[in-house]
């Protein structure tokens, strides 16, 4: 009798448990918990807005089930950086993003929401408070931001050329300080830009102490991206051991086509750096084309003072020839025919140099590329995005198989393809570019490790509490998507196309889309950083 003892009374327990009732029940799907382990056949459970089962047991009662057989259930994704800012107060579906599974967008590349405006023109937007209206608004994914560097010198030095005075530093620092406390997520900095690059090296080191101080991190846009790439990590690597923080590369890459070889050796220096004991890593875009203005060829010492400031400066005669000289040094790497714009200002210039490249639009004008570029800032009163075509895709696949990289939009999150714009194929398809074309078709990582990249490692670089698995306690912020028909659509020629293969998404419990359809639900709450800390009422 004995040998029958055990398994008698398992089969009782079993039988007379009583079903746990839940909210919502995903079943029958291969789970990768974002921890990198290989997945298994299983069953989710949820509970308001918290994960309350992982595993393979059913005996559940739901008020709603998703049944996902022969589909990966995985965690939420990750878009480490995100412009979605305004394109979600406008429209807070975010289905650009949640159409490949993203369910955190992160802010702060240089520039954050706030704080903004000042206290004396009554217009003041504090970092917290920023984020919290776009909450209030209603939006269907989490949102979180570092606060931007270049703001921070914004609200005290301005636009000027110049180093801060010890008072505006240590005003600097306070508002470093009030962000963190406000859930900040740390220090974002976008060193090519102005005013982002009139900070040296010991402004940035002294405002990311105060970040790390409250267990912030340090992430950058780094000072240059072509030919002193090298250079530019050097100085990422001293912001990081001088100021004891972890710190992120923006979208790694080597520009220029002169600059490719450089990758392997940025790859080493950060390896090694990591070897050393600095928390390094980075993230990226999945194409091999950038996009920012026409700012991107031009010198940001003509910059100071704010666009009205350059553009008018641009006009100058004495200002020009110089001017020309440096942009036709940035074009002998970056030739005008890889420069190709796509976002104006007035209509009537869209309408006539949008699709155009820079070298078409110069043999159009019957001026030199340098003088076109100059002549077109000034009369659309604007910096122009483009799309530069700077990188090549084997380095893209490089980097793609690199543990400690994530990934990114870095572009704005959009739902009404309806509208007459173009932009970069990246904001429709960074994400699912990750597990369509290099894990399923190239096959250059694992599916359980592109999903570790897009969720739980992501979140453990933010500091970022109870998300990023599927884990009991956790938050529910869940993706259901088709391994075998995940691809990206959006090209460079037409890149207003969802991706498809994602067809349930949850945030924080609640369904947002439905096999593949938006449901109207806004539940996406404001993520705050490891420094928050709640204000006394």
């Amino acid at each position: 009798m004995k040998r029958f003892f055990f398994p008698i009374l398992f089969l009782f327990i079993t039988c007379n448990s009583e079903p746990e009732n839940v909210d919502i029940l995903i079943t029958g799907g291969i789970i990768h918990d974002g921890t990198g382990n290989k997945g298994y056949l299983g069953n989710v459970a949820i509970k308001n807005d918290t994960i309350f089962y992982v595993g393979k047991n059913q005996n559940f009662i739901a008020k709603d089930t998703i049944e996902a057989s022969d589909k990966i259930i995985s965690p939420g994704f990750v878009n480490m950086l995100s412009w979605g800012y305004y394109t979600l107060m406008q429209d807070g579906r975010s289905l650009s993003d949640l159409k490949q599974g993203v369910t955190l967008e992160v802010f702060g590349e240089g520039t954050s929401p706030g704080p903004r405006g000042s206290i004396e023109n009554n217009n003041f937007v504090g970092f917290g408070e920023a984020m919290e209206d776009l909450e209030i608004s209603g939006v269907s994914t989490n949102i979180a931001s570092f606060l931007g560097a270049a703001t921070v010198r914004i609200q005290e030095i301005g636009f000027a050329n110049r180093k801060a005075t010890q008072d505006e530093m240590d005003s600097m620092k306070n508002i470093v300080r009030i962000a963190m406390e406000e859930g900040a997520m740390g220090i974002g900095s976008s060193l090519i830009y102005a005013p982002g690059d009139y900070a040296d090296t010991d402004e940035l080191v002294e405002l990311s102490s105060i970040a790390s101080s409250y267990g912030g991190s340090y992430i950058s846009h780094m000072r240059n991206e072509d030919s002193r790439v090298l250079e530019a990590v050097d100085e990422l690597l001293e912001i990081a051991e001088r100021a004891n923080i972890p710190s992120q590369i923006y979208h790694l890459k080597a520009s220029r086509r002169p600059n490719w070889h450089l990758l392997d050796s940025v790859i080493k220096k950060v390896e090694n750096a990591r070897e050393s004991g600095l928390k390094i890593t980075a993230d990226m875009y999945t194409y091999p084309a950038s996009s920012t203005g026409l700012t991107g060829v031009i010198p940001t010492w003509v910059q100071e003072g704010g666009r009205q400031a350059w553009i008018n400066r641009m006009k100058r005669p004495d200002i020009r020839e110089r001017l020309f000289k440096d942009i036709r040094k940035e074009l002998s790497e970056q030739p005008p025919e890889d420069i190709l714009m796509v976002g104006f200002n007035k209509q009537s210039m869209s309408k006539k140099y949008r699709g155009m490249t820079i070298a078409e639009a110069a043999q159009l004008r019957g001026e030199t590329p340098e003088e076109t570029i100059v002549n077109l800032i000034i009369e659309d009163e604007s910096r122009i995005q483009c799309i530069y075509f700077s990188m090549s895709e084997e380095n893209v696949r490089k980097k793609i198989k690199l543990p400690w990289v994530s990934f990114d939009s870095d572009a704005g999150s959009y739902s009404d393809i309806s509208k007459d714009f173009i932009t970069h194929p990246r904001a429709f398809g960074s994400f699912a570019r990750v597990l369509g074309k290099y894990v399923r078709e190239e096959k250059l990582i694992s599916m359980e490790e592109a999903i570790r990249r897009l969720s739980g490692f992501p979140s453990d670089n933010l500091g970022v509490k109870n998300r990023g698995y599927l884990k009991v306690g956790y938050y529910a912020d869940i993706v259901v998507f088709d391994p075998k028909t995940i691809r990206d659509k959006a090209t460079f020629e037409d890149p207003l196309q969802f991706a498809e293969g994602v067809e349930h998404v949850l945030v924080n419990g609640v369904q947002v889309l439905l096999d593949g359809e938006h449901t109207g639900n806004f539940p996406g709450r404001y993520v705050k950083g490891p420094g928050y800390n709640p204000p006394k009422e």
